[in-house]
């Protein structure tokens, strides 16, 4: 497939869009990226997700697809010839996988971002609680989905829930580093722990980690403190 036929419409600090950019990567998949700049949307952009207004979209053949974790099945259905398989196979097991995946979104990440916008110690320490608890859920999730002894929340390669759970890891170092508290340890969360390192250097997602300190200077512009 040439490079022409996909394209994908986003931006490098999106987790957003590194789920849909590293689906590709796992499919091997040729693709031009079309970075954004925040605070400005591009007319193809606007043109391409009309309802929502934002990215990432995915172009194949110049029909849109948008929203990440429907990119990402898009994604394993349009090329599922190509290894690996990033649903699992097992209709329950998808089920669970797409459970949790929406958990990720609606309850762990909202905590996590809730403190980089917490003002006073006292927000703080409520967001540090809230994060800690939402993690050791997911850290119980993992035992569950490898079944105790898979290197993925899919088994024995990247798959929805990792892709859902991973592309957020390069947040929660730069609120790992606001907070001054680590939420992926050893001792609490040694599964996850793992698993993180583990899912960093895949081939398919260590060229798309954002670099810590670049992001964190991101951050501070997109979450000014007083």
């Amino acid at each position: 497939m040439t490079t022409g036929d996909v394209k994908l419409i986003g931006s490098w600090a999106s987790v957003y869009v590194m789920r849909a950019r590293i689906a590709l990567n796992l499919k091997s998949i040729s693709y031009e990226f079309l970075q954004e700049t925040y605070g400005s949307k591009s007319e193809l952009l606007l043109k391409s997700n009309p309802v929502y207004k934002k990215m990432p979209v995915l172009l194949h053949a110049d029909k849109p697809v948008c929203e990440s974790n429907i990119i990402v099945q898009y994604i394993d259905e349009a090329w599922s010839s190509s290894e690996p398989s990033i649903l699992p196979s097992n209709p329950y097991d998808r089920a669970i996988a797409r459970f949790w995946a929406a958990y990720v979104d609606d309850k762990w990440f909202t905590s996590v971002r809730s403190i980089l916008t917490a003002k006073g110690e006292e927000e703080m320490k409520e967001a540090i609680a809230q994060v800690e608890e939402k993690t050791e859920i997911i850290e119980k999730a993992f035992v569950d989905c490898s079944k105790g002894s898979k290197p993925f929340f899919n088994g024995d390669h990247i798959g929805f829930l990792d892709i859902a759970l991973g592309s957020f890891l390069g947040w929660l170092r730069v609120t790992e580093m606001d907070a001054n508290h680590k939420f992926l340890d050893e001792t609490k969360t040694p599964s996850l722990f793992k698993w993180a390192e583990r899912f960093c250097n895949d081939p398919a997602v260590k060229p798309l980690m954002p670099d810590t300190t670049k992001l964190a200077e991101f951050a501070r512009k997109l979450f000014p403190k007083p």
